[in-house]
């Protein structure tokens, strides 16, 4: 598990070197049947920032854990990228989109971290 918590730090690292917003961790380690232990949430402004985004989460997990996504998916229209780690899911969105699937509140039980955006 501390590996996990690790990853997570890093992808919030990533995250936060493209001035990502509104960055949510759902802890979904105690709830049964779950494809993941985490799921990390953001935002960018525009689609060039939400891929500027996920590149640099790639990139901090390769440098720091040597470990390549297992798939991410939305590249190219870049309103919603979805990067899988296996234990963590990274979810980074355009403000609509986010705001139109509230991912980090689909599952009420998810412990949520709120992570404040640097400026």
């Amino acid at each position: 598990m501390k590996s996990t918590t690790k990853l997570v730090d890093t992808i919030i690292k990533g995250i936060q070197d493209k001035k990502g917003h509104g960055i949510v961790i759902a802890n979904l380690t105690k709830i049964d049947g779950m494809i993941c232990k985490y799921f990390v949430v953001c935002h960018g402004n525009s689609p060039q920032q939400v891929e500027a985004i996920a590149s640099s989460v790639s990139d901090y997990v390769r440098e720091h854990h040597g470990e390549k996504p297992i798939n991410c998916a939305g590249l190219g229209n870049n309103t919603w990228v979805a990067i899988d780690f296996s234990d963590v899911l990274v979810h980074v969105f355009v403000p609509e989109t986010r705001e139109f699937y509230d991912l980090e509140h689909l599952w009420e039980d998810a412990e949520l971290t709120y992570i404040e955006d640097l400026d």
